[in-house]
């Protein structure tokens, strides 16, 4: 699993400059070519300078342009964009089904690519220590935080989850450091989730979230970041590879904490099933 420098540019292109995007449009339409051109070569292409290109590179976190280059190669040997071809009304069902199944199994690649190992181990031991944790999301992510309290309670934790903004903001303001939130949104920019999770801020509690955008305002306020990859324009919001990787992400939490309290989880997922069980035929 390799640090995909396609996909962290992706994440960071809400924050970037009118000058960088204007780069980084470049790499995701040509970034095949790119790998063979010098800094010059390449910044007259994005009729740039070779600076805003150097300060690109920085952004990222590479030495400069050399290092650029390198870990673009690692990716563009697996072009993504046929990926994400968009299917029509002429296509056959056989195809229409392959193309959507391939962009799920897209999001979940892609996120495993992104997603911080070490962030994600913090997450759980800060979750296994929490006193409460609380859930946060709004729209679409809301029902996504709806199946973190479902996996979450199963195996005994003290998880809480309102779909309610103004609940949510009360809720946050009684937290203390003793307190996880978990803040879910695709943008990163979903202005009730935000500030939401500056109240839970300002009252004490440990922030983690689930976000597509690594330099949005609300990883910005976390403590912890679990990112996502999944390419989603606007009229796509809420698609269902966008739930799945961060579905698969919460499982990865939900399997770590598990492993981790084994013992207690197993009888709590017992006693929840048993509780459950005069409930079905």
């Amino acid at each position: 699993m390799h640090d995909s420098l396609i996909l962290k540019l992706r994440s960071y292109y809400p924050s970037l400059t009118k000058t960088e995007k204007k780069i980084a449009d470049v790499v995701f339409e040509k970034g095949n070519e790119i790998i063979f051109n010098t800094i010059t070569e390449f910044a007259e292409y994005c009729e740039v300078s070779e600076t805003s290109i150097v300060r690109l590179c920085r952004k990222l976190g590479l030495s400069g342009y050399q290092e650029f280059k390198l870990n673009l190669a690692k990716d563009v040997v697996v072009p993504e964009e046929n990926l994400y071809q968009t299917t029509s009304a002429d296509d056959s069902l056989a195809a229409i089904s392959r193309r959507v199944t391939e962009q799920n199994i897209q999001a979940i690649n892609n996120t495993m690519r992104v997603i911080s190992l070490e962030e994600l181990e913090k997450a759980i031991e800060a979750i296994i220590n929490a006193r409460n944790i609380e859930v946060y999301g709004v729209g679409a992510s809301a029902y996504t935080a709806l199946d973190v309290m479902y996996k979450f309670k199963r195996i005994g934790l003290q998880v809480n989850v309102n779909m309610d903004p103004h609940i949510q903001a009360m809720s946050a303001s009684l937290l203390d450091k003793k307190d996880v939130v978990l803040a879910i949104s695709f943008s990163g920019s979903t202005r009730d989730t935000v500030n939401t999770v500056e109240v839970a801020k300002k009252a004490g509690a440990t922030v983690i979230c689930i976000t597509n955008h690594s330099k949005s305002p609300i990883a910005k306020l976390a403590d912890i970041v679990l990112l996502s990859s999944v390419r989603e324009t606007p009229l796509q919001s809420g698609a269902l590879s966008s739930k799945i990787a961060h579905l698969h992400i919460i499982d990865l939490l939900y399997t770590g904490i598990t492993l981790r309290i084994k013992e207690k989880a197993m009888e709590n997922i017992k006693k929840t099933a048993e509780a459950v069980l005069e409930k079905l035929y």
